[in-house]
């Protein structure tokens, strides 16, 4: 289990643990169980998803507009990135982009009306493709892999908690 670059770390049941962790360019959900350590599944956000969340929150904390370099620092990254992170934003329609010397970005929504469910697919797309956890194929009721029913269920589970977590619970989480 990782553990100096664990951010959190909540106990599952005797053998398993789930386990926040950055590095690489990406956040990573990672379930590893006690009882054999080579086993290890990662659920991975990766870093443009992460950052698309926190700019949510950033701008709507934010009197005004952030131009880019400003919006960037916040971040975390750089002037460069920080289209590719809000240009999905922008056309959800949660953030408006103003060009120009006295332009910026700049929050149009409510928080507590956007999920980090619905930022998280607004930037990678469904999360749902139909793809197997086991094996480079489709994977349905039909051609279930092993592990299809319980993947079912966690997945169900995961965006059940990711839907129902609005950004605005993000912001107040960021400030305590």
């Amino acid at each position: 289990m990782p553990t100096s670059s664990a951010r959190s770390s909540t106990a599952l049941g005797d053998t398993d643990a789930l386990t926040q962790t950055e590095g690489a360019g990406r956040c990573a959900l990672v379930v590893s169980r006690a009882i054999d350590k080579s086993v290890t599944m990662r659920l991975e956000i990766t870093r443009r998803a992460e950052l698309a969340v926190r700019a949510m929150v950033t701008l709507g904390d934010a009197a005004g507009r952030l131009k880019a370099p400003a919006l960037a620092d916040a971040l975390g990254t750089t002037s460069g990135f920080v289209p590719q992170v809000v240009g999905p934003l922008v056309k959800a329609g949660w953030v408006r982009s103003d060009p120009g010397p006295t332009g910026g970005y700049a929050s149009c929504v409510d928080l507590r009306q956007v999920s980090v469910l619905q930022v998280i697919e607004a930037v990678e797309g469904a999360t749902d493709g139909g793809r197997c956890v086991v094996a480079d194929r489709t994977c349905d009721g039909l051609a279930p892999c092993s592990l299809h029913v319980a993947w079912a269920q966690a997945r169900h589970e995961l965006v059940e908690v990711l839907g129902g977590t609005s950004l605005s619970e993000i912001a107040m989480g960021a400030t305590s």
